[in-house]
């Protein structure tokens, strides 16, 4: 059986069920999701956006789904135990795929139901199936042409919604966090829909954690719509084990003067593959993405960007950043598209890489595709490993051989980290980074999942 075939007798028996445990909204795009499955498939190596990560294999496992939605006991509370505390910010949890609706907030140290959380008037944050309209829901992944897309929206049946009204800016952060949680492997599909009307202001804060020692292999579509004057910040941190497998795909349109600060973040996986389509459909945009990879063991990152500018007067900025070490692998490729007319385009976009071993294996692909002739765009990768003058001169000083290059490789990728502008966050990734670096990470009581 090839790793389709799965997925398409899956969706012809349980059709009904996982309908029926989902809403009108999210049933309307399922059939055309999953005719667009059966034709394609999951893509080979052979094509260029899947190149550095197998696809086919990822997905050939028989995991378990809980399509029947069943409810898991947890209090996510207890599994979301790790280093990433509550940040000042309005903490809600997504258990599996499933918004959890319990007393998921937390405002000056005490738990309170989200129903009475003081978000500004007229901010909705909560479950996807009950507030999805046919508006915006698939509007964009609809359009992708993406089998992992598809896929999640052809099982998906709840996952988050926030929507922010013309003009209301939300001071308070907002930090989601979701937890695998599961006594077998199992496979969970999340779905995200972000709305900011014209003028409307939000950060948002996703940590990804396993709270169990299974195989996971979790797909998430997350759409943002960002309004015109409009900004978002989207921070995206994985933190999860070496058993799990993730598949993100983001999805962003931006309209006339709007911002978008994107971050992903990789502290600790297994197998991650990353994807961010944006898009500029309005004059003077703006857009900061940025990435930083730690990576080790057998472990694999592969972020993957389109950033296309349809329109004139915006600007684009990436930076990505990786650290690999023992075999780990890393890929990014990187794209922008510089569409007819769009002049007066900025854009820049850079990877830098440190191998720490003869082992370890970064490929890195930056592009441009330039149909204007009035733009200033640049790109550029290294891949290199640690400056051998650097490092005497750090012993000469008494410094050890493993804090010398701790010291270096911190330095290096706090490049990206100090870019942030959710300064909570910034603060606390220096210390995590640090951890990281030092293989202290995750080192909580009890807890035995971050080999």
């Amino acid at each position: 059986m090839n790793s389709e075939q799965q997925y398409i007798d899956l969706y012809e028996q349980c059709r009904t069920m996982i309908c029926g445990h989902s809403s009108d909204v999210m049933n309307a795009v399922r059939d055309e999701a999953f005719e667009r499955f059966v034709s394609a498939g999951f893509p080979s190596r052979k094509v260029e956006r899947y190149k550095y990560t197998d696809m086919q294999q990822l997905f050939a496992p028989d995991y378990g789904l809980n399509l029947n939605r069943l409810q898991i006991p947890v209090d996510p509370y207890h599994a979301f135990r790790c280093d990433v505390p509550n940040l000042s910010t309005s903490l809600y949890f997504v258990v599996n795929d499933m918004f959890y609706s319990g007393e998921g907030l937390e405002v000056r140290g005490e738990r309170i139901p989200h129903a009475l959380a003081k978000l500004p008037e007229g901010v909705i944050i909560g479950s996807l199936k009950d507030f999805a309209t046919t508006d915006y829901y698939n509007r964009l992944a609809g359009t992708a042409n993406d089998a992992a897309t598809d896929l999640n929206t052809m099982l998906a049946q709840d996952g988050l919604y926030v929507y922010v009204p013309r003009n209301v800016k939300v001071d308070r952060a907002i930090q989601v966090i979701n937890i695998l949680r599961s006594d077998v492997d199992l496979m969970v599909n999340r779905r995200v829909l972000i709305i900011l009307e014209e003028g409307a202001e939000i950060k948002m804060l996703f940590c990804d954690h396993a709270a169990d020692d299974r195989n996971f292999l979790a797909t998430q579509v997350i759409e943002a719509y960002v309004g015109e004057n409009a900004s978002l910040d989207l921070y995206c941190m994985e933190e999860t084990h070496h058993k799990n497998v993730r598949v993100s795909n983001v999805y962003i349109d931006q309209q006339a003067n709007s911002r978008v600060n994107h971050n992903v973040i990789t502290l600790h996986n297994g197998i991650t593959r990353n994807k961010l389509d944006l898009t500029f459909s309005g004059e003077g945009a703006e857009c900061q993405c940025y990435g930083c990879v730690i990576a080790d063991k057998q472990q694999h990152v592969d972020n993957n960007t389109l950033i296309t500018h349809k329109v004139p007067h915006c600007t684009s900025n990436e930076l990505y950043k990786y650290v690999l070490d023992d075999k780990a692998v890393g890929a990014f490729a990187g794209r922008v598209l510089v569409e007819h007319g769009a002049q007066k385009t900025t854009s820049q976009m850079t990877n830098q890489n440190l191998t720490a071993t003869k082992e370890a294996r970064m490929y890195t692909q930056p592009m441009l595709e330039i149909y204007a002739d009035d733009v200033k765009c640049a790109h550029g990768s290294t891949v290199g490993q640690l400056n051998d003058a650097a490092l005497f001169y750090m012993r000469q000083r008494g410094i050890s051989l493993d804090e010398a290059k701790m010291l270096l490789q911190n330095a290096f990728i706090n490049e990206v980290i100090d870019h942030m502008q959710l300064e909570p966050l910034r603060d606390r990734l220096h210390y995590l980074v640090e951890k990281r670096f030092r293989g202290e990470l995750n080192k909580c009581s009890g807890c035995k999942l971050c080999k």
